[in-house]
Protein backbone atom coordinates (compact mmCIF):
# COMPACT_ATOMS: atom_id res chain seq x y z
CA UNK A 1 0.00 0.00 0.00
CA UNK A 2 1.62 3.09 -1.35
CA UNK A 3 2.21 5.44 1.45
CA UNK A 4 -0.17 8.47 2.16
CA UNK A 5 1.68 11.66 1.53
CA UNK A 6 2.03 14.34 4.21
CA UNK A 7 2.12 18.32 3.87
CA UNK A 8 2.36 21.25 6.49
CA UNK A 9 -0.19 23.45 6.77
CA UNK A 10 -0.06 26.66 8.94
CA UNK A 11 -2.85 27.00 11.72
CA UNK A 12 -2.94 31.08 11.54
CA UNK A 13 -4.00 31.27 7.66
CA UNK A 14 -4.42 27.90 6.59
CA UNK A 15 -1.33 27.57 3.83
CA UNK A 16 0.98 24.49 3.14
CA UNK A 17 4.35 23.59 2.75
CA UNK A 18 5.95 20.31 1.58
CA UNK A 19 7.84 20.42 4.40
CA UNK A 20 7.98 21.72 7.64
CA UNK A 21 9.67 24.97 8.08
CA UNK A 22 10.20 27.39 11.24
CA UNK A 23 8.46 30.39 9.72
CA UNK A 24 5.46 30.18 7.35
CA UNK A 25 6.26 31.12 4.03
CA UNK A 26 2.60 32.52 2.82
CA UNK A 27 1.59 34.69 6.48
CA UNK A 28 5.03 34.74 7.75
CA UNK A 29 4.43 33.72 11.64
CA UNK A 30 6.44 31.45 13.65
CA UNK A 31 6.27 27.74 14.82
CA UNK A 32 2.65 27.29 13.48
CA UNK A 33 3.44 24.40 10.43
CA UNK A 34 1.68 21.24 11.91
CA UNK A 35 1.42 17.62 10.15
CA UNK A 36 -1.33 16.50 7.80
CA UNK A 37 -2.41 14.10 5.53
CA UNK A 38 -2.21 15.71 1.58
CA UNK A 39 -5.87 14.96 0.49
CA UNK A 40 -6.57 14.10 -3.06
CA UNK A 41 -7.69 15.62 -6.29
CA UNK A 42 -11.24 17.36 -5.37
CA UNK A 43 -14.58 15.82 -5.69
CA UNK A 44 -15.86 18.59 -7.53
CA UNK A 45 -17.53 20.17 -4.40
CA UNK A 46 -17.11 24.06 -5.02
CA UNK A 47 -18.28 23.53 -8.80
CA UNK A 48 -20.84 26.32 -9.66
CA UNK A 49 -24.42 25.01 -8.93
CA UNK A 50 -23.04 22.39 -7.27
CA UNK A 51 -22.14 22.92 -4.30
CA UNK A 52 -24.51 21.93 -1.20
CA UNK A 53 -26.69 24.75 0.27
CA UNK A 54 -25.92 27.15 -2.59
CA UNK A 55 -28.30 28.92 -5.03
CA UNK A 56 -27.46 29.89 -8.35
CA UNK A 57 -24.87 32.91 -8.77
CA UNK A 58 -26.34 36.05 -8.05
CA UNK A 59 -26.02 38.91 -10.76
CA UNK A 60 -23.98 41.46 -9.89
CA UNK A 61 -25.15 44.91 -8.33
CA UNK A 62 -24.66 48.26 -7.53
CA UNK A 63 -24.58 48.89 -4.15
CA UNK A 64 -26.35 52.12 -3.68
CA UNK A 65 -29.40 49.88 -5.49
CA UNK A 66 -29.31 46.74 -3.07
CA UNK A 67 -32.14 47.13 -0.27
CA UNK A 68 -31.30 46.67 3.02
CA UNK A 69 -33.09 46.04 6.17
CA UNK A 70 -32.12 45.94 9.57
CA UNK A 71 -31.77 42.45 10.55
CA UNK A 72 -34.00 40.74 12.96
CA UNK A 73 -33.03 39.26 15.99
CA UNK A 74 -33.92 36.46 18.45
CA UNK A 75 -33.60 36.65 22.34
CA UNK A 76 -32.11 34.14 23.71
CA UNK A 77 -33.76 34.48 27.06
CA UNK A 78 -30.17 35.38 28.45
CA UNK A 79 -29.82 39.25 28.74
CA UNK A 80 -26.25 39.04 29.31
CA UNK A 81 -25.50 36.93 26.37
CA UNK A 82 -27.70 38.92 24.10
CA UNK A 83 -26.21 41.81 25.45
CA UNK A 84 -22.85 40.65 23.62
CA UNK A 85 -24.39 39.22 20.32
CA UNK A 86 -25.56 42.73 20.36
CA UNK A 87 -29.58 42.18 20.94
CA UNK A 88 -29.71 37.81 19.83
CA UNK A 89 -29.05 36.22 16.91
CA UNK A 90 -29.41 36.47 13.83
CA UNK A 91 -31.02 34.34 11.08
CA UNK A 92 -28.30 32.85 9.14
CA UNK A 93 -25.45 33.98 11.36
CA UNK A 94 -22.99 31.77 12.67
CA UNK A 95 -21.20 31.97 16.13
CA UNK A 96 -18.22 30.44 17.27
CA UNK A 97 -17.85 30.54 21.20
CA UNK A 98 -14.68 29.11 22.52
CA UNK A 99 -13.23 28.66 26.26
CA UNK A 100 -11.22 26.48 28.97
CA UNK A 101 -12.79 22.70 29.43
CA UNK A 102 -15.16 23.00 32.29
CA UNK A 103 -15.69 26.82 31.92
CA UNK A 104 -19.37 26.39 31.19
CA UNK A 105 -19.83 26.85 27.48
CA UNK A 106 -22.48 23.84 26.78
CA UNK A 107 -24.41 24.84 30.03
CA UNK A 108 -24.62 28.06 28.65
CA UNK A 109 -25.87 26.69 25.36
CA UNK A 110 -28.38 24.66 26.51
CA UNK A 111 -30.07 27.11 28.87
CA UNK A 112 -30.23 29.45 26.03
CA UNK A 113 -31.47 26.49 23.71
CA UNK A 114 -34.21 25.73 26.15
CA UNK A 115 -34.94 29.64 26.17
CA UNK A 116 -35.23 29.09 22.65
CA UNK A 117 -36.98 26.32 22.23
CA UNK A 118 -40.17 27.74 23.73
CA UNK A 119 -40.74 29.65 20.24
CA UNK A 120 -38.88 28.60 18.00
CA UNK A 121 -37.25 25.15 16.81
CA UNK A 122 -33.76 23.84 18.16
CA UNK A 123 -31.45 21.08 17.56
CA UNK A 124 -28.63 20.47 19.70
CA UNK A 125 -25.90 18.58 17.84
CA UNK A 126 -23.09 17.01 20.33
CA UNK A 127 -20.30 15.00 19.89
CA UNK A 128 -18.72 14.66 22.83
CA UNK A 129 -21.25 13.27 24.89
CA UNK A 130 -24.31 10.81 24.38
CA UNK A 131 -27.87 11.87 24.40
CA UNK A 132 -28.35 10.25 27.85
CA UNK A 133 -25.49 12.68 28.93
CA UNK A 134 -27.25 15.69 28.04
CA UNK A 135 -30.64 14.58 29.33
CA UNK A 136 -28.51 14.09 32.33
CA UNK A 137 -27.26 17.66 32.40
CA UNK A 138 -30.25 19.57 31.87
CA UNK A 139 -32.30 17.52 34.50
CA UNK A 140 -29.32 18.93 36.83
CA UNK A 141 -29.67 22.44 35.47
CA UNK A 142 -33.94 22.06 35.81
CA UNK A 143 -35.09 21.69 32.69
CA UNK A 144 -35.96 18.24 32.77
CA UNK A 145 -39.12 19.14 30.60
CA UNK A 146 -37.11 20.71 27.85
CA UNK A 147 -38.11 20.39 24.31
CA UNK A 148 -34.56 20.77 22.70
CA UNK A 149 -34.13 18.35 20.07
CA UNK A 150 -30.94 16.14 20.47
CA UNK A 151 -28.89 14.60 18.10
CA UNK A 152 -25.42 12.93 19.03
CA UNK A 153 -23.17 12.92 15.93
CA UNK A 154 -19.67 13.75 14.66
CA UNK A 155 -20.59 13.27 10.57
CA UNK A 156 -20.60 16.28 8.94
CA UNK A 157 -22.93 14.60 5.77
CA UNK A 158 -25.31 12.49 8.41
CA UNK A 159 -25.73 16.63 10.44
CA UNK A 160 -26.10 18.35 7.20
CA UNK A 161 -29.36 15.70 6.44
CA UNK A 162 -30.67 16.50 10.06
CA UNK A 163 -30.69 19.97 9.44
CA UNK A 164 -32.14 19.42 6.11
CA UNK A 165 -35.25 17.29 7.47
CA UNK A 166 -35.51 19.49 11.08
CA UNK A 167 -35.18 22.97 9.93
CA UNK A 168 -34.39 24.31 13.20
CA UNK A 169 -34.12 28.33 13.63
CA UNK A 170 -31.42 27.35 15.68
CA UNK A 171 -28.54 25.07 16.12
CA UNK A 172 -25.29 24.53 18.47
CA UNK A 173 -22.75 22.06 17.10
CA UNK A 174 -20.62 20.74 20.16
CA UNK A 175 -18.10 20.99 18.84
CA UNK A 176 -15.93 22.05 15.60
CA UNK A 177 -13.44 20.07 16.59
CA UNK A 178 -14.84 16.67 16.89
CA UNK A 179 -16.59 16.50 13.44
CA UNK A 180 -15.53 15.04 10.34
CA UNK A 181 -16.54 14.83 6.87
CA UNK A 182 -15.99 11.89 4.35
CA UNK A 183 -14.70 13.79 1.74
CA UNK A 184 -11.19 13.89 3.59
CA UNK A 185 -8.73 11.54 4.66
CA UNK A 186 -7.50 13.64 7.77
CA UNK A 187 -8.59 12.86 11.68
CA UNK A 188 -11.11 14.74 13.10
CA UNK A 189 -9.74 17.85 15.06
CA UNK A 190 -7.29 18.36 12.13
CA UNK A 191 -6.71 21.66 10.33
CA UNK A 192 -8.00 20.95 6.83
CA UNK A 193 -11.37 18.50 8.82
CA UNK A 194 -12.10 21.50 10.90
CA UNK A 195 -11.57 24.56 8.40
CA UNK A 196 -13.23 21.86 5.61
CA UNK A 197 -16.23 21.44 8.57
CA UNK A 198 -16.86 24.86 9.43
CA UNK A 199 -17.01 26.40 5.62
CA UNK A 200 -19.64 23.56 5.08
CA UNK A 201 -21.98 24.67 7.75
CA UNK A 202 -21.35 28.27 7.32
CA UNK A 203 -22.91 27.33 3.69
CA UNK A 204 -25.78 25.63 5.31
CA UNK A 205 -26.21 28.32 7.43
CA UNK A 206 -26.61 31.15 5.02
CA UNK A 207 -28.82 29.08 2.48
CA UNK A 208 -30.96 28.01 4.63
CA UNK A 209 -31.17 31.06 6.97
CA UNK A 210 -30.87 28.35 10.17
CA UNK A 211 -28.48 30.18 12.97
CA UNK A 212 -25.63 27.82 13.75
CA UNK A 213 -23.59 28.34 16.73
CA UNK A 214 -20.31 26.12 16.80
CA UNK A 215 -17.92 25.49 19.90
CA UNK A 216 -14.17 25.52 19.92
CA UNK A 217 -11.68 24.48 21.84
CA UNK A 218 -8.71 26.56 23.06
CA UNK A 219 -5.49 25.97 23.07
CA UNK A 220 -3.53 26.15 26.34
CA UNK A 221 -2.56 29.70 25.91
CA UNK A 222 -6.06 30.38 25.60
CA UNK A 223 -6.27 30.50 21.84
CA UNK A 224 -9.28 29.14 19.54
CA UNK A 225 -7.64 25.77 19.00
CA UNK A 226 -7.30 24.91 14.81
CA UNK A 227 -6.85 27.42 12.01
CA UNK A 228 -6.94 31.21 12.12
CA UNK A 229 -9.34 30.96 9.22
CA UNK A 230 -11.66 29.85 11.60
CA UNK A 231 -12.58 33.03 13.12
CA UNK A 232 -12.40 34.88 9.55
CA UNK A 233 -15.12 32.53 8.38
CA UNK A 234 -17.81 32.78 10.84
CA UNK A 235 -19.56 36.13 11.94
CA UNK A 236 -19.39 36.13 15.64
CA UNK A 237 -16.59 35.15 17.83
CA UNK A 238 -16.88 34.77 22.01
CA UNK A 239 -14.82 33.97 24.39
CA UNK A 240 -16.19 32.53 27.73
CA UNK A 241 -13.54 33.56 29.88
CA UNK A 242 -13.60 32.65 34.19
CA UNK A 243 -11.41 31.36 37.24
CA UNK A 244 -12.43 27.68 37.44
CA UNK A 245 -12.30 28.45 41.30
CA UNK A 246 -15.13 31.68 41.14
CA UNK A 247 -18.15 31.33 40.65
CA UNK A 248 -18.38 34.49 38.15
CA UNK A 249 -17.55 33.90 34.37
CA UNK A 250 -17.09 36.57 31.61
CA UNK A 251 -17.89 36.32 28.04
CA UNK A 252 -16.55 38.48 25.49
CA UNK A 253 -17.62 39.16 21.51
CA UNK A 254 -13.84 39.63 20.25
CA UNK A 255 -15.59 39.63 16.58
CA UNK A 256 -19.26 40.58 15.09
CA UNK A 257 -20.28 41.59 12.15
CA UNK A 258 -23.77 42.45 14.16
CA UNK A 259 -22.89 44.33 16.35
CA UNK A 260 -20.50 46.19 18.74
CA UNK A 261 -17.11 44.17 20.03
CA UNK A 262 -15.69 44.05 23.29
CA UNK A 263 -19.06 44.10 24.79
CA UNK A 264 -18.87 41.70 28.10
CA UNK A 265 -21.49 39.45 29.70
CA UNK A 266 -21.55 38.76 33.63
CA UNK A 267 -22.65 35.14 35.01
CA UNK A 268 -22.90 33.51 38.21
CA UNK A 269 -22.22 29.81 38.14
CA UNK A 270 -24.85 27.99 40.19
CA UNK A 271 -26.59 24.63 41.05
CA UNK A 272 -28.91 25.65 38.57
CA UNK A 273 -26.49 26.83 35.84
CA UNK A 274 -25.61 30.27 35.30
CA UNK A 275 -27.66 33.36 35.78
CA UNK A 276 -26.65 36.33 34.67
CA UNK A 277 -25.36 39.32 37.04
CA UNK A 278 -27.22 42.24 36.70
CA UNK A 279 -24.44 44.42 38.36
CA UNK A 280 -21.42 43.62 37.25
CA UNK A 281 -19.49 46.19 39.32
CA UNK A 282 -20.29 44.63 42.75
CA UNK A 283 -18.20 41.53 41.89
CA UNK A 284 -15.05 43.88 40.86
CA UNK A 285 -14.73 45.76 43.91
CA UNK A 286 -13.75 45.15 47.45
CA UNK A 287 -15.77 44.97 50.23
CA UNK A 288 -13.76 47.09 53.06
CA UNK A 289 -14.73 47.90 56.25
CA UNK A 290 -12.63 50.91 55.71
CA UNK A 291 -10.74 52.73 53.28
CA UNK A 292 -6.99 50.64 52.43
CA UNK A 293 -3.84 52.17 51.57
CA UNK A 294 -3.11 50.69 47.76
CA UNK A 295 -6.76 50.64 46.98
CA UNK A 296 -8.31 53.35 43.97
CA UNK A 297 -11.37 52.69 42.18
CA UNK A 298 -11.42 52.98 38.29
CA UNK A 299 -14.11 53.66 36.22
CA UNK A 300 -13.77 51.70 32.72
CA UNK A 301 -15.66 50.88 29.57
CA UNK A 302 -16.56 47.54 28.47
CA UNK A 303 -18.03 47.71 25.17
CA UNK A 304 -21.04 50.11 26.10
CA UNK A 305 -21.08 49.18 29.27
CA UNK A 306 -19.53 51.43 32.50
CA UNK A 307 -17.82 49.15 35.25
CA UNK A 308 -16.37 49.75 38.21
CA UNK A 309 -12.78 48.32 38.85
CA UNK A 310 -11.16 48.42 42.09
CA UNK A 311 -6.95 48.62 41.35
CA UNK A 312 -5.38 46.96 44.03
CA UNK A 313 -1.02 48.05 44.56
CA UNK A 314 1.35 47.24 46.83
CA UNK A 315 4.78 48.72 47.13
CA UNK A 316 7.14 47.09 49.42
CA UNK A 317 11.23 47.22 50.08
CA UNK A 318 13.09 45.18 47.26
CA UNK A 319 16.80 45.07 47.22
CA UNK A 320 19.20 45.16 44.09
CA UNK A 321 16.41 43.60 41.80
CA UNK A 322 13.17 44.83 42.05
CA UNK A 323 10.10 42.97 40.73
CA UNK A 324 7.18 44.37 38.77
CA UNK A 325 4.33 42.45 39.02
CA UNK A 326 0.76 42.77 37.26
CA UNK A 327 -2.48 41.12 36.82
CA UNK A 328 -5.03 42.02 34.82
CA UNK A 329 -3.13 45.18 33.79
CA UNK A 330 -0.44 45.26 31.13
CA UNK A 331 3.38 44.66 32.10
CA UNK A 332 5.17 47.04 29.85
CA UNK A 333 2.00 50.03 30.55
CA UNK A 334 3.14 49.47 34.65
CA UNK A 335 6.71 49.98 33.72
CA UNK A 336 5.53 53.04 31.38
CA UNK A 337 3.78 54.10 34.36
CA UNK A 338 6.86 54.45 37.10
CA UNK A 339 8.88 55.91 35.02
CA UNK A 340 6.33 59.21 34.39
CA UNK A 341 5.87 58.99 38.34
CA UNK A 342 9.80 59.01 38.72
CA UNK A 343 10.25 61.75 36.26
CA UNK A 344 7.25 63.87 36.61
CA UNK A 345 5.87 63.80 40.03
CA UNK A 346 9.02 63.14 42.13
CA UNK A 347 7.89 59.62 43.40
CA UNK A 348 10.97 56.88 43.11
CA UNK A 349 10.54 53.47 43.21
CA UNK A 350 13.79 52.07 41.87
CA UNK A 351 14.55 49.90 44.87
CA UNK A 352 11.05 49.15 45.53
CA UNK A 353 9.10 45.84 44.31
CA UNK A 354 5.81 47.02 42.63
CA UNK A 355 2.51 44.63 42.52
CA UNK A 356 -0.60 45.75 40.76
CA UNK A 357 -3.87 43.47 41.04
CA UNK A 358 -7.15 44.53 39.06
CA UNK A 359 -10.15 42.92 41.71
CA UNK A 360 -12.45 40.59 40.30
CA UNK A 361 -9.59 38.99 37.85
CA UNK A 362 -10.66 41.49 34.71
CA UNK A 363 -8.55 42.45 31.81
CA UNK A 364 -8.24 46.03 31.16
CA UNK A 365 -7.02 46.88 28.71
CA UNK A 366 -7.53 50.85 28.00
CA UNK A 367 -4.73 53.81 28.87
CA UNK A 368 -7.53 55.18 30.70
CA UNK A 369 -6.72 52.86 33.80
CA UNK A 370 -3.41 54.91 34.37
CA UNK A 371 -4.72 57.79 36.33
CA UNK A 372 -6.03 55.15 38.64
CA UNK A 373 -2.71 52.78 38.39
CA UNK A 374 -0.87 55.74 39.80
CA UNK A 375 -2.64 57.05 42.30
CA UNK A 376 -2.89 53.27 43.98
CA UNK A 377 0.99 53.10 43.79
CA UNK A 378 1.26 56.48 45.29
CA UNK A 379 -1.10 55.01 48.15
CA UNK A 380 0.69 52.21 48.63
CA UNK A 381 3.94 53.92 48.72
CA UNK A 382 3.07 56.38 51.10
CA UNK A 383 0.72 54.29 53.55
CA UNK A 384 -1.84 56.59 53.33
CA UNK A 385 -5.48 55.40 52.35
CA UNK A 386 -7.26 57.40 49.30
CA UNK A 387 -10.84 58.85 50.68
CA UNK A 388 -13.88 56.50 50.94
CA UNK A 389 -16.28 57.22 47.87
CA UNK A 390 -12.77 57.89 45.45
CA UNK A 391 -12.65 57.29 41.75
CA UNK A 392 -10.17 58.38 38.95
CA UNK A 393 -9.63 57.45 35.08
CA UNK A 394 -7.58 59.25 32.64
CA UNK A 395 -5.01 58.31 30.55
CA UNK A 396 -1.57 59.90 31.38
CA UNK A 397 1.07 60.41 28.50
CA UNK A 398 5.17 59.95 29.14
CA UNK A 399 5.10 63.95 28.69
CA UNK A 400 3.07 63.62 32.24
CA UNK A 401 -0.29 65.20 30.70
CA UNK A 402 -3.17 63.79 31.54
CA UNK A 403 -5.27 63.12 28.56
CA UNK A 404 -8.89 62.63 28.39
CA UNK A 405 -10.91 58.98 28.23
CA UNK A 406 -14.02 58.33 26.04
CA UNK A 407 -17.69 58.70 27.23
CA UNK A 408 -16.08 60.49 30.41
CA UNK A 409 -19.52 61.52 31.62
CA UNK A 410 -21.50 57.94 31.37
CA UNK A 411 -18.17 57.23 33.49
CA UNK A 412 -18.81 60.13 36.02
CA UNK A 413 -23.02 59.18 35.96
CA UNK A 414 -22.35 55.54 36.93
CA UNK A 415 -20.22 56.11 39.81
CA UNK A 416 -22.58 58.57 41.06
CA UNK A 417 -25.25 56.10 41.01
CA UNK A 418 -23.29 53.58 42.93
CA UNK A 419 -22.64 56.12 45.46
CA UNK A 420 -19.07 57.12 45.14
CA UNK A 421 -18.48 61.21 46.04
CA UNK A 422 -15.01 62.36 45.10
CA UNK A 423 -13.58 62.16 41.79
CA UNK A 424 -9.99 63.18 39.87
CA UNK A 425 -10.00 62.93 36.35
CA UNK A 426 -8.88 64.86 33.16
CA UNK A 427 -10.09 68.43 32.80
CA UNK A 428 -12.00 67.52 29.73
CA UNK A 429 -13.81 65.21 31.18
CA UNK A 430 -14.94 67.57 33.47
CA UNK A 431 -18.77 68.94 33.12
CA UNK A 432 -18.15 72.49 31.32
CA UNK A 433 -20.19 75.63 31.19
CA UNK A 434 -23.84 75.00 31.52
CA UNK A 435 -23.62 71.21 31.41
CA UNK A 436 -25.56 69.90 34.47
CA UNK A 437 -23.88 68.96 37.11
CA UNK A 438 -23.50 65.14 38.43
CA UNK A 439 -25.38 65.23 41.65
CA UNK A 440 -23.46 64.01 44.89
CA UNK A 441 -20.08 63.91 42.93
CA UNK A 442 -17.56 66.39 43.71
CA UNK A 443 -15.11 66.57 40.48
CA UNK A 444 -11.53 67.61 40.93
CA UNK A 445 -10.24 67.96 37.11
CA UNK A 446 -6.21 67.85 36.47
CA UNK A 447 -4.21 68.00 33.21
CA UNK A 448 -1.20 66.92 34.63
CA UNK A 449 0.15 63.91 36.72
CA UNK A 450 2.00 65.45 39.20
CA UNK A 451 -1.79 67.80 39.98
CA UNK A 452 -3.23 64.58 40.33
CA UNK A 453 -0.64 63.16 43.03
CA UNK A 454 -0.62 66.44 45.12
CA UNK A 455 -4.70 66.57 45.08
CA UNK A 456 -4.63 63.25 46.06
CA UNK A 457 -2.21 64.04 48.81
CA UNK A 458 -4.72 66.51 50.41
CA UNK A 459 -8.03 64.95 50.39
Amino acid sequence: MAKEKSVYTCTECGGTSPRWLGKCPNCGAWNTLVETVAEGAAKNRYQAGVVRGLHAPQAVATLSEIEAADVERQPTGLDELDRVLGGGLVAGGVVLIGGDPGIGKSTLLLQALDALARTAKVLYVTGEESGAQVALRSRRLGLAASSVRVMAEIQLEKIAAALDAEQPAVCVIDSIQTLYSDELTSAPGSVAQVRECAAQLTRIAKSSGTTIVLVGHVTKDGALAGPRVLEHIVDTVLYFEGDTHSSFRLIRAIKNRFGAVNEIGVFAMTDKGLKGVANPSAIFLSTHGDPVAGSCVLVTLEGSRPLLVEIQALVDSGGPSPRRLSVGIERDRLAMMLAVLHRHAGIAMSDQDVFVNAVGGVRISEPAADLAVMLAIQSSLRGRALPRGFIAFGEVGLAGEVRPAPRGQERLREAAKLGFSVAIVPKANAPRGNARPIEGLTIHAVDRIEQAIELARTL
